[in-house]
């Protein structure tokens, strides 16, 4: 099996030793990267890319109805930090989506009067979004012909813990931005209270769950990539606890268990804790 791996060392590149964690796996035990705390998993390329299919889809990342109106709230939020780091107003910035799906966020952004556009290398949601008008190139950002330093943002949401190469990624990100641009990345964070109490439990963790979900960013190890690329954070935010997976508990335990991960969330956030990071990185 570890012949067939899709990752052998640590995704970031440290030249450190690898060690066991006690989080197992279907695939085997996550490894973590004894210098930036990075987190992988054990799965063979072959599994790997066959989670990977159920990106391909027009549906994308769409949300139903009922949650249209709290993806407007977290990118107005988003927006505003966005806005506060550059010191600029919204309609003067571009901002580039990677991995962008099917349009939801750039949609949505652009209502708010930013400039946007995405890319997607998943053919049929990069369909979907041009067959709506929206601005979305198909294919990988390293193979792209897109003009370089001419973003002033570019949003990583839930790409990055996909990657093999993530560093490869960012370099990318890194030469289209402008000067002082601002980079955003969404991502789980294992330095969470809920990592540690759940462990392999946590569905995040699940690739049959979440399709290729392989490597596992803390604090630490974002800010070693961002080193390495030429980015350094300006904001690092967390939020959310889960202290109990719906399918493992009764139904009374389960509600139970909810409202004390609610009461849990504003603590998580003040300290990091968060299960779910956002992270604002600036170009050096």
């Amino acid at each position: 099996m570890n012949a067939a791996r899709y990752i052998d060392n640590c995704p970031i590149g440290c030249d450190s030793p690898i060690e066991e964690t006690d989080i197992v796996l279907e695939q085997g035990p996550l490894e973590r990267c004894s210098k930036c705390n990075q987190l992988f998993s054990q799965c063979t390329a072959k599994y790997f890319n066959s989670s990977m299919e159920e990106f391909n889809s027009s549906k994308g990342t769409w949300p139903p109805p009922e949650n249209v109106k709290s993806l407007e709230r977290s990118t107005k939020k988003t927006l505003k930090n966005i806005t506060d780091i550059a010191d600029q107003k919204l309609n003067r910035l571009k901002l580039l989506d990677v991995g962008c799906s099917n349009g939801a966020f750039i949609f949505t952004a652009g209502k708010f009067g930013i400039q946007c556009e995405g890319i997607e290398p998943a053919k049929e949601a990069a369909l979907a979004a041009q067959k709506a008008n929206l601005k979305v190139h198909h294919g990988y950002l390293e193979k792209s012909n897109l003009q370089k330093e001419s973003y002033d943002v570019i949003t990583l949401f839930e790409v990055i813990e996909h990657l093999k190469n993530p560093v490869e990624l960012l370099n990318e990100c890194n030469k289209l931005l402008k000067k002082n641009g601002i980079m955003v990345i969404r991502t789980a964070n294992t330095d969470s209270w809920t990592l540690r109490l759940l462990k392999e439990k946590w569905h995040y963790l699940n690739i049959s769950k979440h399709g290729g979900h392989i490597s596992f960013f803390c604090k630490k190890s974002m800010t070693v990539i961002g080193d390495i690329t030429g980015f350094s954070i300006i904001q690092f935010n967390t939020h959310s606890v889960t202290l109990c997976e719906k399918e493992t508990a009764s139904y009374f335990k389960y509600r139970l268990l909810k409202i004390f991960s609610e009461l849990l969330n504003l603590p998580a956030k003040l300290v990091g804790k968060g299960q779910e990071m956002e992270v604002y990185l600036r170009k050096i």
